[in-house]
């Protein structure tokens, strides 16, 4: 893989909801680095633009920033163009992100599948593929199915390696760095990964906080407060699934997790599913309403704790079993037969902007936040 020359920046702890450290000065290497990323993203995000307007997004001086911008272009990161219809017939150089400038890989790991997408700096995917994970041997798959990637495509500078995923250890990262081709990789959970794809690439998000619940072999929340994740005490936060809910005070997990559902409706439409298919049958929809009814007690619990302007569902599920899980959602909030209270307080619900939750695309865009764009602390 190709490496540009700024260096990996790791999230600090307090950007994820730890503990706060002492806080320093930066040195002027540091300043320099920050300024670098500063322009990137306000091209990436308002982009095209030119030194003027770069000027008012950054708070920069103009020699800074054309010294910049003269090393993103020998990075081959940005492009110019003359922009025309300016007062009085004048033109200027407007400054433009090379989405082919940089690269990057992203892998979603559960327990027995993989994900894997090769996303450009936009945010743009070009290829993914699907693996199947082996808990005994999931490093040397992960490298596999990385490394077989990369090579389909020689001339694309790849700048590293994230990975999506809730149990993968230090001691895992240390074997993949210790494999020739692959750096040591960037590591989130799933939920995280998910919020860092909507707040950086996704759709506009709203003032206040954002709840990403996503929906696989089990149900995890993931919160996103004043732009950064927030992953509690240990990355526990958002362990929803292991919550007793509904009437019947039952685990999450049990009624929601795809054992329930892959259970309810068989072997074979469950596959269906899982590849995208739109499926209506009495089995699915007996699902969707048992699932909704248990799911709406940890959404109310949200809701009362840190009120988020929207909760997002997320998963493998295809986009229509999703939007009919929200549906039977906004019923349930208003039957009173099972809860003695209406709660229109609830977040509004909607679904994820990318399939699968975008984790897989989250973990593709880790690289980029930790040597080329804004950390989500400092967007």
């Amino acid at each position: 893989m190709r490496y540009l020359r700024s260096g990996p920046r790791r999230l600090h702890t307090q950007e994820m909801g730890g503990p706060r450290a002492k806080t320093v000065g930066l040195r002027s290497g540091e300043i320099a680095d920050r300024n670098i990323r500063v322009i990137l993203e306000a091209i990436r995000r308002h982009g095209p633009l030119t030194r003027t307007e770069l000027g008012r997004h950054s708070g920069l001086t103009g020699p800074g920033i054309t010294n910049i911008l003269r090393r993103l272009a020998d990075e081959k990161l940005v492009t110019s163009n003359r922009r025309n219809g300016l007062r009085g017939g004048a033109t200027a150089t407007e400054f433009a992100l090379r989405p082919e400038g940089a690269f990057s890989v992203g892998v979603k790991l559960r327990e027995r599948r993989g994900e894997i997408v090769l996303v450009d700096l936009s945010g743009q995917v070009h290829e993914r593929a699907y693996f199947d994970v082996d808990p005994a041997d999931k490093v040397r798959l992960v490298h596999a199915a990385a490394r077989d990637l990369v090579d389909r495509h020689p001339a694309l500078p790849v700048i590293g390696l994230g990975i999506a995923a809730n149990d993968w250890t230090e001691d895992e990262s240390d074997a993949i760095a210790a494999m020739s081709t692959i750096a040591r990789p960037y590591v989130e959970n799933e939920c995280t990964a998910g919020l860092l794809a909507e707040r950086t690439i996704g759709s506009a998000l709203p003032e206040g906080g954002l709840a990403m619940i996503i929906i696989d072999d089990d149900v995890q929340a993931g919160f996103l407060i004043r732009g950064v994740p927030y992953s509690g005490v240990h990355g526990r936060a958002g362990s929803i699934g292991e919550m007793l809910t509904g009437p019947d005070n039952v685990l999450l997990n049990t009624v929601v997790g795809f054992g329930s559902l892959r259970a309810r409706i068989g072997d074979e439409d469950f596959a269906r599913l899982l590849k995208g298919e739109e499926l209506s049958c009495p089995l699915l929809s007996q699902w969707i309403r048992e699932a909704a009814g248990h799911l709406l007690d940890p959404i109310i619990a949200m809701a009362g704790f840190f009120a988020p302007s929207t909760v997002m569902i997320g998963g493998d599920l295809p986009q229509g079993v999703i939007e009919a899980l929200i549906h039977q959602l906004s019923i349930e909030r208003r039957d009173t037969s099972t809860r003695p209270i209406i709660t229109p307080w609830i977040s509004p619900m909607r679904p994820a902007s990318f399939s699968g939750g975008g984790v897989a695309l989250g973990a593709a865009l880790l690289p980029f936040l930790n040597t080329l764009l804004l950390p989500p602390a400092s967007a």
